[in-house]
């Protein structure tokens, strides 16, 4: 049952029932913006042209959305980092605005932080969360429960699917592709001591790259241009470009045919 719904029901039971939207006078919106009920929208936002807007959406300051954009029920967008006593990655900082350029999809209960970037065309599933500092690059695809810890480059037409975490200091060039399930690290000393912060260092995919479902790549670890890793990997060195490494540890098992490589692919080339 949506929010229309439920609003039918309490005014044909003769309650007294209001939909009320807290849009901040400094907010700009294109006069065939389409939106839901119990939005809030903060000071000095700006919503382009065809966008559509779900119920119970927050979209804090400054926030510039594009054309065409769809962002669905309870998202939230621009929010501000928090800092726990304990956190080490955090860093207490002017952040500038969040940006969702033309065409973008943003699913149920998606969370954008402030000082992310979203090119063209680029879908956040439901409950994904992309933290401060991200950038993303077009048409790229972030899968539902997807965690992009802050700091991460993720370049065009990637996929990243369901449940994918990568943490802080992460770069996925384009065309890549992660399945589900898969997790990256970036420390080697899981917390402890001072010494972890000289080699605090994310996981790098180069163009192309490809990593099955439920891998593990430990952290600072360069996966080659074209590279596969078979699914259920744990990955403890770097991959060669255009090489198939599997198990625990991944070792080269062969090389990746000429025809699967991102060069030879129609759906990359425009």
């Amino acid at each position: 049952m949506d929010f229309s719904e439920i609003i039918r029901m309490y005014r044909d039971s003769g309650r007294d029932y209001q939909v009320k939207n807290h849009i901040h006078p400094t907010a700009k919106l294109a006069k065939d913006c389409e939106i839901g009920n119990y939005i809030v929208i903060g000071e000095r936002v700006m919503v382009g042209k065809q966008c559509k807007i779900g119920h119970c959406v927050i979209i804090h300051h400054e926030v510039r959305i594009g054309e065409s954009v769809r962002v669905d029920d309870h998202a939230v967008i621009g929010k501000c980092p928090m800092k726990a006593a304990l956190s080490a990655m955090t860093e207490e900082k002017t952040l500038v605005p969040t940006v969702i350029e033309n065409g973008c999809i943003i699913g149920t209960g998606a969370i954008v932080y402030r000082g992310c970037k979203l090119s063209n065309d680029v879908l956040v599933a439901d409950g994904a969360s992309v933290r401060e500092e991200v950038e993303i690059g077009k048409k790229t695809i972030i899968g539902r429960l997807v965690t992009l810890e802050n700091s991460v480059k993720i370049g065009e037409k990637c996929k990243i699917l369901t449940a994918v975490y990568i943490p802080s200091l992460s770069m996925v060039e384009d065309f890549c592709f992660i399945a589900p399930g898969v997790k990256f690290t970036n420390d080697n000393f899981l917390g402890r001591t001072k010494e972890r912060f000289k080699y605090h260092k994310g996981v790098v995919l180069k163009r192309g790259a490809r990593i099955g479902a439920n891998v593990t790549i430990l952290p600072g670890k360069v996966i080659g241009e074209d590279a596969l890793i078979a699914a259920g990997s744990v990955v403890t060195k770097d991959v060669p470009a255009r090489k198939i490494v599997m198990g625990s540890p991944a070792k080269v098992v062969g090389d990746v045919p000429r025809e699967q490589w991102v060069e030879n692919q129609d759906e990359f080339i425009e």
